[in-house]
């Protein structure tokens, strides 16, 4: 696996942001569950654009 092409990095980071957001969600705090449902969504949606395209 090349991690130099670009086509690797835009399959990774979805994942990434979904993994950091669900983390930030479960930590028992407002700021970091309103931050970690947001990056949920935004994994998420990029998630779906990739897979699209």
């Amino acid at each position: 696996m090349d991690l130099t092409s670009p086509g690797v990095l835009d399959q990774i980071e979805p994942g990434i942001l979904i993994l950091v957001g669900f983390v930030l969600f479960i930590i028992p705090e407002p700021a970091t569950s309103a931050l970690g449902a947001g990056l949920l969504l935004l994994g998420a949606s990029w998630w779906v654009y990739e897979w699209g395209r």
